[in-house]
Parts: C-alpha cells; structure tokens; sequence
C-alpha cells in the first residue's frame, strides 16, 4: 500500500490502433478526473511523463500466457490464469487471442514496455471487471448510467459530454487508486501477468460509505 499523501493515478482504456482514440484519465487523491482522448503511443508516454503518477492502469491484456511465445502465431494456449478466474467471477471478456484482441494485446505489450523502461509502474485492469464487482453499470448499459455510476463513488468528473472511453479510462484509473489504498488484488500467475480488481470483502458498496475511501 502507498503511504504518500497525496496519490496521482493514470488510467488508460486503450485501443488496438493508433488510428482509433484510447481514452486516457489522471486521477487524484481526492478523485477529481481530468479526461481526454489520444491517439498515438508517444503521446500517450509524453502525457505519463509529465503527471508522474504513481502507477498507470492500462485496460488491455498487457502478457501473454505461459507457453505461447507470439500472440499471432497459432496455439493451443489461449488464457492466462487470471482470464480463467474471470471467468470463475462470472465476467464476461474477450479472449486475448480472438481477432482484432490480438492487436491491442500486441500495443498493450508495448506501451507496457515503454513505460516501465522509464521507471513507472504499469498494471493491468479491466473496466468491465471493475464496474461489474462495483455494481456499476458497463457502457453498453448507456454512458450517463456509467457516469452516475463512477460519481457515487465520490469520483469528480468534467461537466461535459465524455466519451465512453473516458469513462472506462476512470474506471482503469479508479482500479489503480484502490490498489494503491490497498483495496484491490492482483489476480492470476505473476509469472505470466496478472489482472488487478477491486477487493469485494474491503468495499462497502453502500454509495455514502464508498466515498470515503
């Protein structure tokens, strides 16, 4: 757990192509979220450099499985232990080898890289994972109800229109600030990479309570 005062967190909700928006979202430790939209990988590596967070939570499987060596080679290894046990919570996902997954694993594998080279500390989440342990609803349920969502949990947003990719960019951030507090596990085999979700049994779910994480 971190014990700084004051906690600066990054999310990034990440697309499998430059040519495509990732949503990206610095959160602080009073939760006030400052969102945008980005495109490219040094961008995104240019924006981490200049907030400094403690940690960045990227939404993309960011490893491959134990004993398969290339995400587009073909294989009879397709999860990870920590895709398996989503499965176990009943979360649904997309299988980090089926299709157009297999690019984002690739740049999430990357950026990854990228930014530990330079010192930062980089987990993965899953938006969905998170808002369905939460109670919150997904994007597909409609963007205001994932926004009212995120704000009952004490999480400040812009007044404008945000996108859906902002939101589970929040959301991404959100993971990475209960785990810096100590209210989120790693699930999985850290040998192959894990997946980082909140901890059900430390969270009140209670909207008056959960603000004062």
């Amino acid at each position: 757990m971190v014990q700084k005062s004051l906690i600066k967190v990054i999310g990034i909700d990440l697309s499998a192509s430059e040519k495509r928006g990732s949503g990206l979202c610095f959160l602080d430790e009073k939760l006030y979220a400052k969102c945008r939209t980005i495109y490219k990988d040094q961008e995104m590596v240019e924006i981490v450099k200049k907030y400094k967070p403690d940690i960045v939570g990227i939404d993309a499987p960011l490893s491959l499985p134990l004993g398969r060596k290339n995400i587009f080679r073909k294989s009879n290894v397709h999860f990870r232990k920590c895709d398996k046990q989503l499965w176990e919570l009943k979360i649904k996902f997309f299988p980090i080898t089926l299709g157009p997954m297999r690019r984002l694993t690739e740049r999430g594998i990357k950026i990854r890289r990228m930014l530990e080279n330079l010192g930062f500390k980089v987990i993965e989440v899953y938006p969905g994972a998170t808002q369905d342990l939460l109670g919150i609803p997904r994007k597909q349920k409609g963007l205001e109800k994932l926004k009212k969502g995120l704000e009952k949990f004490g999480i400040k947003l812009e007044n404008r229109k945000l996108t859906g990719d902002e939101l589970d960019a929040v959301t991404a951030a959100y993971t990475a600030y209960l785990f810096l507090k100590g209210l989120a596990i790693e699930i999985g085999d850290k040998r192959e990479g894990t997946i980082v979700v909140p901890i059900k049994e430390k969270l009140n779910f209670s909207p008056s309570n959960t603000k004062k994480i």
